[in-house]
C-alpha cells in the first residue's frame, strides 16, 4: 500500500498497514535508545503529522515499539546535559518538551506505547504521555525514574503525569528514590496497564489497544486522597523525614526540591507539570548534579575495560568465611554455579545459610531462589576446581597459607581459567613467588559487603599481560560489578586510602574523643558511614591486617588491640568499637560540635592525601579511575566526584 509523506529521520522510522494503523519505531544510534534533543525534535516534526493523519482518517492510531533488543528508551542523552545546564538553554527546551508531550496525550487518535526491557526517565515520561502502555512480563523489563542519581529529578511531565497514574505516595517513592520497578509492580501501580508474556505479542495487544480506543485510567480516589487537603503538607513532611534518613539537603538537593513541587501542586498533576521547569532548571546545573554526571560517566566507562569473548558458567571459591562465602553467595546469585571449598562442612554451612537469606532477600519468587540454591554447593574436597572458569581464594590474609594453595591449584586448573586471590593488601607478585606461570594469578578483590558494594579492583602484577587483566575485568562485569585495574602495591587503591583515614579517627578515639561524635562528623561532610563504624563493619582483625601490611602497626596495649586480643572484632561478633544488635551499631548521644561538616573534612584529609600519592605512584592510571574507584569501594561522597575532584573544587 501507498505509504503517507512523513518527515526524513534519523531516530524514529514509521509505517501503516492495511487496518491504517500508524507503527512508529525508535532506534537511536547507540546501543540504547535515549531521547536527544534531535529526536525530540523530529517526534515533533511526527506528531504534527499524525495530527493532521489522524484527522483526515489516514491513520485510526500509533503504536510506539523499539526497535532494539536492549529495551525501549533508556531515557534522555545525559551526554548532552552538561551543554543543556545552561539556564539560556535548558528553560525553552524543556517547555517545548512539555507541549510535544500535551500534543501526543491530545491526539485524536490512540497512542500506545509497547514496552521491553528498559524504560527509564524520559522513556517513562514518553510513555506515561501515550493513552495506554503494555510491557512484556519478563525480567529483563525494568521501569522507573532514576533521575534523583543525578541530581535531578523527572522534568518531561512525569511527575505530574505519574502522580496521575500512580496516586502521589507510590509516584513520589518511585521519584525518590530511583527504584526500577519489574513489570508486576508497574502494572499494580497503575503506570502500566497490560502485561503480556513475550516481546513478539507487543504489536497484536498494541493493534488491539488501538481498534478498541483502550485509554488508561487514573489512580483510583483513595489514592489522591493523599493529595488533597492537610493531608498534602503531612505527606510531604514524611517524604522529608524519610529523605533525610538517607541523604542531607546541601548534599542532594533534588529530592527535597521534588518535595516542596509536590507540596504546593501534588493535589493537581497538571499544575505539577506546569511547576517542573522553575524547580527542575536549579538543579541540573547545580555542582550535585554536575559530580553525578561525572561519576555516571566514570561508571560507564569501567564497563569498556573488559575484553570480548570469555564466557564464564563455574566459578570455585576456596574459603568460606565471610568475603569468600558471600562471594560464592553472589555469583550464585548471579546465575553461575559455584562451588565453595572449605576444611569441612562446619566451616561451609554458615555461608550456605547466609547465602540463602540473600537469595530471599534479591529474588522475588520461590522457583528462583530454589534454583539459585542449587547453583551453590558445597564443596570440601575441591573437587569443583578442575572444571572451573574462574577460582577465587579468600582465606586469611597470610602469605604462606596463600602460597601453598596456589601452589596446589596451578597443575589442577583447566587451560584458559582464571586464578584470582582475593587478597585484601598483599602484593601479588610475592603471593606468585612460588608458581610455574606467575603470570596465570591476578587479583579479584571485593570489599564487604559484597552484595551491596560494586567495585572490584582487578589487581595486575608485573607478570600479567593485558589479555589476563582483560579476562578479570570482564568475570567483574558478569556479575554485575565494576572492575578498576589497580597495580599490584601494599593495600592497592581502596585499602592504601581507608586506612590512614579510619586509623587517624581510632586513634583521636584513644584520646578520648567521642566515637559517635568522629563518626556523625565524616556522615555531616558525606561519607555513608563514620571511620570507626566502618572499622567495625570490616572487622577489626582484617583492619589490624591491612594496617600491619601497610606499615601501620596497632600499638599494643591500645583498645584497639585489647578489643582483638578479647575477641571483640566488631559487627560479625556482635561488639567491637560498638556493641551490634540486629546489624546496627549501638551509639550513645554524639556532642555538640559548632561545625560538623568541618571536623568531617578534617578527618577525610588523610584519605585524600593518599589518593592524591597513589596517583603520583601510578597505582591507578589516572585522577579519574582513582576517584571512582574511591566512590565505589569506600562510598566516599558521590556528588562530590571523588576525593580528588573534591579538592580540586576546593571542598575537601
Amino acid at each position: 500500500m501507498i505509504q503517507p509523506q512523513m518527515p526524513e529521520t534519523k531516530h524514529w522510522s514509521f509505517t501503516r498497514d492495511v487496518e491504517n494503523i500508524g507503527w512508529l519505531t525508535i532506534n537511536t544510534p547507540g546501543p540504547v535508545n535515549t531521547l536527544s534533543r534531535e529526536a525530540i525534535m523530529e517526534l515533533e516534526a511526527l506528531v504534527s503529522r499524525f495530527e493532521e493523519l489522524g484527522q483526515s482518517g489516514e491513520i485510526v492510531g500509533v503504536v510506539l515499539l523499539s526497535g532494539k533488543d536492549s529495551g525501549f528508551i533508556a531515557g534522555a542523552d545525559v551526554s548532552e546535559f552538561d551543554a543543556m545546564s545552561d539556564f539560556s538553554v535548558l528553560p525553552e527546551a524543556l517547555k517545548r518538551t512539555h507541549a510535544l508531550f500535551e500534543r501526543i496525550e491530545n491526539l485524536k487518535i490512540p497512542m500506545v506505547a509497547g514496552i521491553h526491557g528498559f524504560c527509564l526517565g524520559g522513556g517513562l515520561e514518553l510513555a506515561l504521555a501515550c493513552h495506554y502502555r503494555i510491557a512484556v512480563n519478563d525480567d529483563k523489563t525494568r521501569i522507573g525514574f532514576p533521575e534523583v542519581n543525578l541530581g535531578i529529578f523527572p522534568g518531561f511531565g512525569g511527575t505530574g503525569r505519574s502522580i496521575r497514574q500512580a496516586g502521589p505516595v507510590d509516584a513520589m517513592q518511585i521519584m525518590l528514590t530511583g527504584r526500577m520497578l519489574r513489570p508486576g509492580a508497574a502494572r499494580g501501580m497503575n503506570l502500566v496497564d497490560k502485561l503480556v508474556r513475550h516481546r513478539d505479542m507487543l504489536r497484536w495487544e498494541g493493534r488491539k489497544a488501538v481498534l478498541t480506543h483502550k485509554r488508561s485510567s487514573e489512580a483510583p480516589l483513595v489514592k489522591r486522597l493523599m493529595a488533597m487537603g492537610p493531608m498534602k503538607s503531612y505527606v510531604a513532611g514524611k517524604m522529608r523525614e524519610q529523605a533525610a534518613k538517607k541523604a542531607r539537603r546541601e548534599h542532594y538537593p533534588a529530592p527535597y526540591a521534588l518535595i516542596d513541587l509536590f507540596e504546593s501542586h501534588g493535589d493537581d498533576w497538571r499544575a505539577m507539570i506546569r511547576g517542573e521547569v522553575d524547580a527542575f532548571v536549579p538543579l541540573m546545573g547545580s555542582p550535585t548534579a554536575t559530580n553525578l554526571r561525572r561519576v555516571f560517566f566514570l561508571s560507564e566507562g569501567l564497563k569498556k575495560q573488559g575484553i570480548k569473548g570469555p564466557k564464564f558458567a563455574r566459578v570455585h571459591v576456596i574459603g568460606a568465611g565471610v568475603m569468600g562465602g558471600d562471594i560464592a553467595a553472589w555469583c550464585a546469585l548471579r546465575g553461575m554455579s559455584v562451588t565453595l571449598q572449605d576444611l569441612d562442612m562446619a566451616r561451609i554451612q554458615p555461608a550456605l545459610d547466609r547465602a540463602k537469606k540473600l537469595f530471599r532477600k534479591r529474588l522475588k519468587k520461590r522457583h528462583q531462589v530454589d534454583a539459585a540454591v542449587m547453583r551453590l554447593e558445597a564443596d570440601p574436597t575441591g573437587r569443583g576446581v578442575a572444571r572451573a572458569d574462574v577460582v577465587i581464594e579468600a582465606v586469611v590474609e597470610k602469605l604462606e597459607v596463600k602460597q601453598t594453595i596456589f601452589s596446589e591449584l596451578e597443575g589442577k586448573l583447566k587451560p584458559g581459567a582464571i586464578m584470582a586471590t582475593n587478597t585484601s593488601s598483599i602484593e601479588l607478585e610475592r603471593i606468585a613467588e612460588a608458581l610455574k606461570e606467575p603470570a596465570r594469578l591476578i587479583g579479584l578483590h571485593f570489599f564487604n559487603p559484597v552484595a551491596q558494594l560494586p567495585l572490584v579492583e582487578v589487581i595486575r602484577s608485573t607478570f600479567n599481560s593485558d589479555e589476563e587483566i582483560g579476562r578479570g575485568a570482564a568475570f567483574a562485569l558478569a556479575i554485575g560489578k565494576s572492575p578498576v585495574v589497580v597495580k599490584s602495591a601494599p593495600g592497592f587503591l581502596v585499602n592504601r586510602v581507608l586506612m590512614p583515614y579510619m586509623l587517624g579517627a581510632v586513634e583521636r578515639a584513644e584520646r578520648g574523643e567521642s566515637k559517635e561524635l568522629l563518626d556523625a562528623a565524616a556522615v555531616a561532610f558525606g561519607m555513608p558511614m563514620g571511620p570507626i563504624e566502618l572499622m567495625d563493619t570490616v572487622g577489626l582483625d582484617v583492619g589490624k591486617s591491612v594496617a600491619t601490611e601497610l606499615g601501620h602497626p596497632v600499638p599494643e596495649g591500645s583498645k584497639f588491640a585489647q578489643l582483638i586480643a578479647s575477641g571483640k572484632l566488631g559487627r560479625k561478633t556482635g561488639e567491637g568499637f560498638y556493641k551490634w544488635v540486629d546489624g546496627k551499631a549501638q551509639k550513645g548521644e554524639t556532642p555538640a560540635h559548632a561545625d560538623l561538616a568541618g571536623l568531617g573534612r578534617e578527618l577525610v584529609k588523610p584519605l585524600v592525601d593518599t589518593t592524591e600519592v597513589v596517583v603520583n605512584e601510578g597505582v591507578v592510571a589516572n585522577a579519574d579511575l582513582a576517584d571512582i574507584g574511591v566512590i565505589l569501594g569506600t562510598g566516599f561522597a558521590p556528588f562530590l566526584g571523588g576525593p580528588l575532584k573534591a579538592r580540586k573544587d576546593g571542598r575537601a
